[in-house]
């Protein structure tokens, strides 16, 4: 979670006991996890306002730990465990307050903030008379409340004035940070964007690891050797690639080294969690990410019959939703017409097996290799556009030709963003699909006459086991 911005999980596992004890997991929901650890931790017959103050403590506590993956990214399978020692009090089948009960079914998704931070404040906390700590004593906030003060004051009396209250934030179904595929070079999205942050903080505390000079979300040469320095600097297995070993290594150093499970964290601003890409895509939108969504559909719904064709046009509509349902269909997934994390990944992985297994004979021109090319990068794949781009070079004057080296370099780079000009497309210098499929197209209309795209009849099929059955 703690690639983006904070929100309530429907539910929280708690483990039964110290965090290496051989003790049971529970799965709860995360208003009755609140109701629970405040009718073990406080009593009811305090001051409304102290009580108050203690459910946004106790539940900013646990977000806590939640956004920083604490545990998960520790190898462990819980969130949160049910002892004093290291979280907070959870007593398994207990019964709630009624007042704790009402005041958390109106809080549970209110918590603290550090202004200028995004992710929930550790709250530390302790009774404050058997143990004492720097942060909110349980005892010390009746005697405020009883001496006047809000909720929010008493909150600002222990941990700062410069902190807010977010209230009502958005309930969701909490899944793992991993993205749930390895990133490599090439890879791009909101993923690759997060580890680049991460690394580039990390490299603050461990200067061994080189700095990555663009934060694009574009897994570049730079990247690749931060993670190269990275897997050795922690004694991970040395491959550049973000496997989930290296996901969750670097979850685990960079909450570290900002301390933000600390209750002087460094804070994570909001410009390192904003999205780059777009996470879902729906009906309604209109964007490149749709253009390349469509791209992938197009190709996928040439080579299975089942996967309905689509055209690419920017727009998501409902051509695109009845592919995208198709898709779902054949691959197993739940049928929504929506592209979330779990279809990308399918989309992905389909797009990469009909790269690596569609003879050549049946492509006119050369498949999108899956992954972004960008200056600095070495590959076939940036030969065979550099062949492309001098082709069309001939007819287009305006597009400088190029040496078919392979070596994306600044003459490459000139031609492609020429190219982009010359036909429409954002000038980014990178080629994408979109990029990728526009030069393709024009290629072949100029060598063969005709315009011959994978997506156009491509005269193999592949038979999915799903279509077998």
């Amino acid at each position: 979670m703690l690639s983006g911005t904070p929100f309530i999980p429907e539910t929280i596992t708690v483990h039964l006991g110290t965090p290496d004890s051989n003790a049971a997991n529970v799965t709860v929901n995360f208003p009755a996890y609140i109701k629970n650890v405040a009718s073990s931790e406080i009593f009811p017959t305090w001051p409304e306002n102290a009580l108050r103050a203690n459910i946004y403590a106790i539940t900013s506590f646990a977000l806590n730990r939640i956004y920083t993956e604490w545990y998960r990214s520790r190898g462990y399978d819980f969130d949160i465990t049910s002892t004093t020692q290291f979280d907070q009090k959870f007593i398994n089948g207990r019964e709630y307050f009624e007042n704790i009960s009402h005041l958390v079914d109106e809080l549970f998704n209110d918590y603290v903030q550090r202004q200028g931070s995004v992710e929930p404040l550790f709250t530390a906390f302790c009774n404050g008379t058997t143990t004492t700590c720097s942060g909110l004593s349980q005892w010390g906030t009746v005697t405020l409340a009883n001496n006047g003060f809000t909720p929010y004051e008493i909150l600002q009396y222990y941990y700062g004035d410069n902190i807010n209250i977010v209230k009502n934030a958005p309930v969701k179904t909490s899944m793992p940070s991993y993205p749930g595929r390895e990133l490599e070079l090439g890879s791009f999205g909101n993923e690759v964007k997060t580890a680049q942050i991460y690394l580039n903080r990390i490299s603050g505390n461990y200067p061994a690891i080189p700095k990555i000079p663009s934060i694009d979300g574009i897994f570049d040469e730079a990247t690749y050797e931060a993670v190269l320095k990275f897997q050795e600097v922690f004694g991970l297995v040395k491959t550049g690639v973000i496997d989930q070993a290296t996901w969750y290594r670097m979850t685990y150093i960079y909450t570290s080294v900002k301390r933000i499970a600390e209750l002087d964290s460094e804070g994570v601003r909001l410009e390192e969690v904003m999205d780059k890409f777009a996470e879902d895509l729906r009906v309604g939108m209109q964007s490149i990410e749709v253009q390349i969504l469509q791209y992938y559909l197009a190709v996928i719904g040439a080579y299975y019959d089942a996967v309905q064709p689509v055209s690419m046009t920017g727009y998501f509509g409902e051509q695109t939703e009845r592919s995208v349902k198709s898709f779902q269909r054949v691959f197993g997934l739940e049928q929504t017409g929506i592209v979330d994390r779990a279809t990308r990944n399918d989309l992905f992985r389909a797009y990469n097996g009909i790269v690596e297994s569609v003879p050549p004979i049946y492509t006119a021109v050369a498949l999108y290799p899956g992954t972004v090319l960008k200056e600095g990068m070495t590959s076939e794949a940036v030969k065979t556009m550099q062949e492309y781009l001098t082709f069309i070079s001939k007819v287009y004057t305006n597009i400088p030709p190029v040496n078919n080296t392979g070596y994306f370099g600044p003459v490459t780079k000139r031609s492609v963003l020429a190219f982009q000009k010359e036909f429409g497309i954002e000038q980014s210098g990178l080629i994408g699909a979109v990029t990728w499929d526009k030069i393709a197209e024009i290629y072949s209309d100029l060598k063969y006459g005709f315009d011959k795209r994978p997506y156009q009849n491509p005269g193999y099929i592949i038979k999915s086991q799903t279509e077998g059955e």
